[in-house]
C-alpha cells in the first residue's frame, strides 16, 4: 500500500510540475516527454462544445478529435542568429538525418525529419519520434544528446511548432524596442533576442528586449533561455503584465519621456485547450468556466499592451486556446475600445505554406452545466459576475464587419499535424482615445494594489479596460517596500574613469570607441568579480526606472576577475559568455587558429605551445601569459571546414595554451569540425579504437583554467565558464565522455 501510496503521489507531484493550470507552462516545449497513459482521452462537454461552435470544418470533426488524442511530434528550431546555423543544418542534414532514415525500431522505418514549409530558411523541423524511441537505438541516442547538447549551448530551441509563429508575425528589426509582457518559459523570447541580432556584424543591436513574466520563479526559466543567446540587449524583469509600469528614458532632445514599444508580443495565459496533445491533463481539467475566468484578464494584459504600444507599431495576441471567448471576443473589445485606434493587419501572406482558418465573426457562449447563451440579454442576473457582455460578439453589423475578425488566425492540429493555436496582429493607427481624452491620468491615482489581493477585489472577473487609469496608475513601490522572490544583487554602472578600465584597455588594446559606461557590475562594495554589458538603450531603461522596476537580470558577461592575471598586466580574464559583443572592440591578445589547431585546444587538456601548427605557435610564442583570444577564420581551400567564424577565448600560461569554453559549446565547436563527442552509456568504457582520441573533455580537467592558474581560484571556482549548468552536469554527471 505504501509503495502504492508512494508511487500516486509521485505521479500527482510529476502532473503538477508538468502542466500548470492555464496551460502555459510547457507549450513550448514541444512533445519530448511521454505522456499519462492512465488519462482517457475523452471530454464529452469539450467536443460538444466545439462541435456546436462549428470551427471546425464541415466533414473533418471526426479528423480534428482524432489529431487531439495523437501524441505530438517533437518540433526544433535551429537559433537563427549565429552565423553557426547554418553549420549546424549541415550538420544535421547530412549526419544525423541521413543516419535516422537508415534506423528500424520495432520493424518500423523511422519518418525521416521534414522542415516546417512556412518557417523561413528550413530552420525548423518535425519529426514524428518520441523521446521514447530515441532512446531505443544507440543512432538515436547520439542525436538525441546532440539536440541535448546543442540546446543547453542555445544552439537548437525544442519548441513546439505553433509557438514559432508569434515572432515571425511581428517582423522584427535590429533597432526595435520590444516588450514580451508574459515571457515565460522563454522560446518566443529566445527568438525576439534573435531576430534583433540578425545581423552579427554589429554586437550592439539598437533594440532591445523587455522580458516579463508575473511568476518571480519563471522569471529564471527567462534568465536561463536568455544567457544562453548571450545577448547584451535582453532584460528580465517581474511584474503583473495587467499592471506593468510605464517606463522613462532619456528622449535625444535631452529630455524625459515615455517609453512606447515599436513591437509587443502579448501571448497571454490561457485555458490552454490547444496543448491536449502534450498536457494531457487537460483532457480531465476542460471546462468552459477556464475560459469564463481567464477572460477579463486577457482584456487588461491586452489593454496594458496597446496602451505601451508605439504609434505604428505591431502587438502580436496569441494563446494556445481555440475557444472565440478567450480569442476573438478579447481582439473585438480592444477593436471596439480603441474607436479606431487600431486595426488588425493582414497577415495571411506572411507564412506562406502554413495552413489555418479565418477568426470567427459569431460564436456562443456555454457554461460548464451546458447551457447556451447567444446574447448578453439572455444572461440571467445571477450569472452576471461571471459572465460579461464583452464576451458575446459585437451586436452591431457594421461595427463588426469593420472589425475585419476573419483576419485572426485560428490554426486547427489536423491540418498540419501541431497543437492548436490562435494569433492576431494589431497595428495602432493612433493613440487609445483614454490617453487622448484624459491625459492628465497619468498622474497617479492612489489605487491600493496589491498582488495578495483577491481576484474579486481587484475586479479580475469585471471588465476594466482602462489600465492607466484604475489599476496601474500608481505611485513607484517605496524603496523599503518588500519584494517577493528572491533578492537580487543590484546593477551598478561603471564610469568612464573607474580604476578597473586602465589595465583592461591597455592589455586588450581596445579601441577607442569601446563603450565604457555600458559596462555593468552587480555590487557595490569590494572587490568587483565579473564585469557585464548592456546596450545603450537598455542603459537607458535602467538609469531612468530603477525605482518602477524589478529587474531579474540582464547584460552578458564579458570580463570575470583572476587575480594571477594582475602579474601579467591585467586582473580580468575574457568570459566567452561575452566575447562576440567584446571582439570588435579587442585590438591585441589574439592568436589566429587554424581547424587543427581548434581541435587540439577543445580535446587536449593543457597542450603545450608547440602542439599547434608553426603559424600559431609563432604568434603564441611572441605572446605575454595571460587571457587570449583564439580567433578562426574560413578557409576557401577547404570547403569542409566550418564556413563561419569562430572566437574563442583561451589563455596563454608558460609553456602551454587552453580554450576556456564551456563544455557544451565545447561539444559545439567539435561538432562542427567534423570531431563527433557523446557519452557512452554509464559502465561501458571507451571503445578500442577510441581510446587515443578519447581526450580529456571532462568538466573538471578542462574548465577549471590553466595549470598556471592558482589552485585557490580553481577551487573557488572563478574559472568555470559553466555557471548555468546543473550540479551533476558540471562533472560530467559521472559518465564517461568520448570523441570519435
Amino acid at each position: 500500500v505504501s509503495k502504492m501510496g508512494k508511487r500516486s503521489r509521485l505521479r500527482k507531484k510529476e502532473h503538477q510540475n508538468n502542466s500548470k493550470p492555464g496551460g502555459r507552462d510547457n507549450r513550448d516545449n514541444a512533445g519530448w516527454g511521454a505522456g499519462y497513459a492512465d488519462i482517457i482521452k475523452e471530454n464529452k462537454l469539450f467536443e460538444a462544445y466545439y462541435q456546436e461552435l462549428g470551427l471546425v470544418p464541415e466533414g473533418e470533426f471526426d479528423q480534428f478529435m482524432a489529431a487531439m488524442r495523437e501524441p505530438l511530434p517533437a518540433t526544433i528550431r535551429i537559433t537563427g542568429y549565429k552565423s553557426h546555423a547554418k553549420e549546424i543544418l549541415h550538420c544535421l542534414k547530412n549526419k544525423y538525418f541521413k543516419e535516422i532514415q537508415e534506423v528500424e525500431i520495432d520493424g518500423q522505418k523511422i519518418e525521416a525529419p521534414q522542415p516546417l514549409s512556412w518557417y523561413p530558411d528550413e530552420l525548423a523541423w518535425h519529426t514524428n519520434m518520441s523521446r521514447k524511441i530515441l532512446r531505443k537505438s544507440p543512432l538515436l541516442e547520439k542525436f538525441h544528446q546532440f539536440l541535448v547538447s546543442e540546446t543547453e549551448s542555445g544552439n537548437i530551441s525544442r519548441q513546439e511548432a505553433v509557438s514559432m509563429i508569434p515572432p515571425l508575425l511581428m517582423k522584427i528589426e535590429p533597432h526595435h524596442k520590444i516588450l514580451d509582457m508574459c515571457a515565460a518559459p522563454g522560446s518566443k523570447t529566445a527568438q525576439l533576442i534573435e531576430m534583433l541580432h540578425s545581423d552579427m556584424d554589429v554586437p550592439f543591436p539598437e533594440g532591445f528586449v523587455i522580458a516579463n513574466d508575473v511568476d518571480n520563479k519563471r522569471c529564471y526559466l527567462l534568465v536561463h533561455q536568455a544567457k544562453r543567446l548571450n545577448s547584451p540587449c535582453i532584460m528580465v524583469v517581474n511584474h503583473d503584465a495587467s499592471c506593468i509600469p510605464r517606463l522613462q528614458i532619456d528622449t535625444e532632445d535631452g529630455q524625459k519621456g515615455t517609453l512606447f514599444y515599436d513591437r509587443i508580443l502579448c501571448d497571454v495565459p490561457c485555458s490552454g485547450d490547444g496543448t491536449m496533445r502534450k498536457n494531457i491533463d487537460v483532457w480531465k481539467k476542460w471546462t468552459t468556466s477556464n475560459s469564463l475566468h481567464l477572460h477579463g484578464l486577457q482584456i487588461r494584459i491586452a489593454v496594458r499592451g496597446v496602451e505601451q504600444l508605439a504609434v505604428g507599431g505591431r502587438m502580436v495576441y496569441s494563446t494556445c486556446s481555440l475557444n472565440p471567448i478567450e480569442d476573438e471576443a478579447v481582439i473585438a473589445t480592444l477593436l471596439e475600445k480603441s474607436e479606431g485606434a487600431l486595426e488588425l493587419a493582414d497577415a495571411s501572406v506572411d507564412l506562406p505554406g502554413l495552413k489555418w482558418m479565418p477568426g470567427v465573426t459569431k460564436w456562443k457562449l456555454m457554461t460548464k452545466e451546458g447551457q447556451w447563451y447567444k446574447d448578453w440579454s439572455e444572461v440571467p442576473v445571477n450569472r452576471h459576475t461571471q459572465i460579461r457582455p464583452t464576451m458575446f460578439p459585437p451586436t452591431d453589423t457594421e461595427k463588426l464587419a469593420n472589425m475585419k475578425l476573419e483576419r485572426c488566425m485560428r490554426i486547427l492540429p489536423h491540418h498540419q499535424n501541431t497543437g492548436g493555436f490562435f494569433v492576431a496582429v494589431l497595428v495602432k493607427k493612433a493613440p487609445m482615445p483614454w490617453n487622448r481624452r484624459f491625459p492628465k491620468r497619468e498622474v497617479p491615482v492612489k489605487v491600493n494594489y496589491d498582488p495578495s489581493f483577491s481576484k474579486r477585489e481587484r475586479g479580475v472577473g469585471g471588465n476594466s479596460v482602462y489600465s492607466d487609469s484604475v489599476l496601474c496608475s500608481r505611485p513607484p513601490p517605496n524603496k523599503k517596500m518588500k519584494r517577493h522572490g528572491f533578492k537580487e544583487d543590484p546593477f551598478v554602472f561603471l564610469t568612464e574613469d573607474d580604476p578597473v578600465f586602465p589595465p583592461i584597455e591597455s592589455f586588450y588594446d581596445l579601441s577607442p570607441d569601446f563603450p565604457k559606461i555600458n559596462v555593468l557590475t552587480r555590487t557595490h562594495e569590494g572587490k568587483k568579480r565579473h564585469l557585464y554589458m548592456v546596450s545603450k538603450e537598455l542603459r537607458n531603461v535602467m538609469l531612468n526606472n530603477s525605482e518602477r522596476m524589478k529587474v531579474i537580470n540582464t547584460g552578458v558577461k564579458v570580463w570575470s576577475r583572476n587575480s594571477d592575471g594582475e602579474e601579467f598586466g591585467c586582473a580580468f580574464r575574457l568570459a566567452q559568455e561575452g566575447i562576440y559583443t567584446l571582439f570588435p572592440y579587442i585590438r591585441s591578445r589574439m592568436i589566429t587558429v587554424s581547424v587543427e589547431d581548434i581541435k587540439i585546444l577543445l580535446t587536449q587538456e593543457n597542450p603545450y605551445l608547440s602542439k599547434l601548427e608553426e603559424d600559431a605557435h609563432q604568434q603564441a610564442k611572441k605572446m605575454g601569459m595571460g587571457s587570449i583570444v583564439l580567433k578562426y577564420r574560413p578557409d576557401n581551400s577547404n570547403p569542409d571546414g566550418p564556413q563561419c567564424p569562430i572566437e574563442l577565448c583561451g589563455w596563454r600560461g608558460k609553456t602551454s595554451i587552453r580554450a576556456f569554453v564551456p563544455r557544451n559549446e565545447r561539444f559545439h565547436y567539435l561538432r562542427m569540425l567534423g570531431v563527433e563527442v557523446f557519452r557512452d552509456k554509464q559502465g561501458q568504457g571507451p571503445r578500442e579504437e577510441e581510446k587515443e582520441v578519447k581526450e580529456e573533455v571532462k568538466e573538471g580537467e578542462t574548465e577549471n583554467g590553466n595549470k598556471d592558474v592558482s589552485p585557490k581560484q580553481e577551487l573557488r571556482g572563478e574559472n568555470r565558464g559553466d555557471e548555468h549548468l546543473k550540479g551533476d552536469e558540471r562533472e560530467g554527471g559521472g559518465e564517461n565522455l568520448t570523441s570519435t
